[in-house]
């Protein structure tokens, strides 16, 4: 038997070919004085690195084959933009000239200070937003320091079929690997919502990341097998792994071909149970491919990366134009915008915290507490969402929230606005659906008082595990712990279910656990009939939900909320995923 490394699965599949083990030249960069006449010497120094990063970037996309999806070509896009802000477009010059630093130092200082902002957030997604940053810089810095390092001329397909091993890999290393044919990649850091693991989805390459040392293990051009379902990697499989390894990618093409075939085939269980299937979305460019997946709408538009993408908060205008762009692209199948989660965890570029730094972020000032800390700053988006759903159905969720008097207040806002949008002639949709997320323990146990107030209910699972189970799921060191089938979570989701279903309002769920088909036969029979999840997972989900029968489900999962032990759930679970 060959060698066996687990990591983290973020792009499902089987793959066979021969390891490349890519090497990344290590930058080193030291500081050093400028004497103050050479200073406009290296800010011209600094500027033409940039722009040389900025047409690499260029010549990247321009190889991408014109029939690419929309989403993929908006990775490479995204770190154009990147190039373009001030923060690190301006700011380092700023730094050269007061530290009379070299602009390689200048980078690595503002480097620092932009990734300790993404450290110190408490969203798993938007803090995988750093690597974005770290992968801008070092295209820049390679420039500075003549260590290019990249191959961009390589062989048409020299790749292909090979399983790439790295430390980590960028966006646009991942084009141009996908580019050279590549099977697969594994990697020794990265996590599941970095731009690279959600490129991997979208390109359909299979992927582990997290093994760490993992090129200290492989010698070059040996055989590997990934299993990207399951996190792992086999080195010098022995001829009978190899075959069942064979066999297993055979049942994989023909799974793709049948979910395909699902597309315009509604979400209907076996004993008729209709299920929307809706889509998480962040920006415009995911709109392509939710469509693609045939979603019903949009359960979860964030907005967090409209306010962290400039200098300043937008304004009402600009928040309009950009949630019109997301409305008028869904052609009138639903959206529901999420109010701002941002805050002490979360800085958007234009406000930065007073006062006294959190201890722990999560816990403090972020989301709906941040909103109404400065209702100035909460208002403008409030108008901007209210105007918006003249132009098709919008629905509007708040976020974080702990007590009925942030409920309370938050009405009161929009009320107000409502009355003064209606003085002023600027129409809105009156009746605008209004729900709140359930991703504290706290929102849980009072869904009763919550659904009372509110048109619907969303149940974040991300936040909710997290803080129930006081467990960070992106720390290597208690990650083990967190878990969905913990018999805590099933309770929380439970009661949920009851109090919407009492004050006869829809629960949706749109955290991670809504988008694992391991879960979703669990979440019919406890009543979830609205899921949310990225939309390369929505069409894996269909299949399971239309081979399920909910009222069998219903009745089997009862037994559920009476166990505690969650090795005995998982086995439950797993027992109704293998009935027909």
């Amino acid at each position: 038997m060959g060698l066996v490394l687990s990591g983290i699965s973020i792009s499902r599949g089987i793959a066979i070919g021969q390891a490349y083990l890519l090497e990344h030249d290590d930058l080193e960069i030291s500081e050093y004085s400028i004497p103050q006449h050479l200073i406009k010497h290296e800010i011209t120094r600094f500027k033409t690195a940039v722009e040389k990063a900025r047409q690499q970037l260029h010549d990247i996309r321009n190889r991408i084959p014109i029939n690419t999806p929309t989403e993929i070509t908006a990775f490479i896009d995204a770190h154009l933009l990147m190039l373009e802000d001030a923060a690190l477009s301006e700011a380092p010059k700023n730094i050269i000239k007061t530290r009379q630093c070299n602009a390689e130092w200048a980078m690595k200082l503002q480097r620092d200070a932009l990734v300790s902002v993404f450290d110190a957030m408490d969203d798993a997604y938007l803090r995988t937003r750093k690597d974005d940053v770290d992968h801008v810089v070092k295209r820049i810095q390679s420039y500075l320091i003549n260590q290019d390092g990249q191959s961009h001329n390589a062989p048409e397909g020299w790749l292909k079929n090979s399983i790439v091993v790295a430390e980590d890999l960028s966006p646009a290393e991942m084009m141009m690997l996908q580019h050279q044919g590549v099977a697969a990649f594994v990697t020794e850091y990265g996590g599941p919502n970095s731009h690279t693991a959600i490129l991997a989805r979208s390109l359909g390459i299979p992927a582990v990341v997290g093994i760490h040392h993992i090129r200290g293990y492989l010698v070059q051009n040996e055989i590997l097998v990934l299993d990207g379902q399951r996190g792992v990697v086999l080195a010098n499989p022995d001829p009978q792994e190899l075959e069942y390894f064979r066999s297993l990618q055979r049942t994989e093409r023909l799974r793709h071909a049948g979910l395909k075939k699902l597309k315009q085939q509604p979400a209907v269980t076996s004993d008729g149970q209709q299920v929307s299937l809706l889509a998480n979305a962040e920006l415009p460019e995911d709109i392509p491919a939710i469509k693609r997946a045939a979603a019903a709408g949009i359960g979860l538009y964030r907005t967090e990366m409209l306010f962290m993408s400039h200098d300043s908060l937008p304004d009402e205008e600009e928040q309009y134009r950009t949630y019109l762009k997301i409305v008028r692209a869904m052609k009138g199948a639903p959206v529901t915008i999420r109010t701002i989660d941002i805050g002490a965890d979360k800085q958007a570029q234009g406000r930065r915290q007073s006062g006294s730094m959190a201890t722990n972020p999560a816990l403090g000032l972020r989301a709906i507490r941040w909103c109404l800390k400065d209702p100035a700053q909460f208002i403008p988006q409030i108008r901007a969402i209210l105007r918006v759903s003249a132009h098709g159905p919008v629905k509007m969720m708040i976020p974080m929230l702990s007590t009925i008097q942030e409920l309370t207040q938050v009405l009161r806002i929009v009320e107000q606005e409502k009355a003064s949008m209606q003085k002023h002639g600027i129409r809105f949709d009156k009746k605008i659906p209004i729900g709140g997320m359930v991703e504290i323990p706290a929102a849980a146990l009072a869904a009763s008082a919550f659904a009372r107030h509110l048109d619907f209910l969303s149940i974040g699972t991300n936040d909710l595990i997290q803080y129930t189970l006081a467990v960070d799921r992106l720390d290597e060191e208690v990650n083990y712990l967190y878990n969905p089938l913990h018999p805590a979570i099933l309770q929380l989701i439970n009661m949920t279910m009851v109090a919407g279903k009492k004050a006869n309002i829809p629960v949706t769920m749109c955290g991670e656990m809504a988008g694992d088909t391991l879960y979703t036969r669990l979440l019919l029979g406890m009543g979830l009939r609205e899921f949310s999840m990225l939309s390369g997972s929505l069409l894996e989900v269909k299949r399971i939900i239309i081979s399920s029968d909910a009222s069998v489900l219903s009745r089997r999962v009862r037994k559920v909320m009476k166990m505690s032990n969650p090795v005995e759930i998982l086995e439950f679970v797993e027992k109704i995923n293998a009935a027909d």
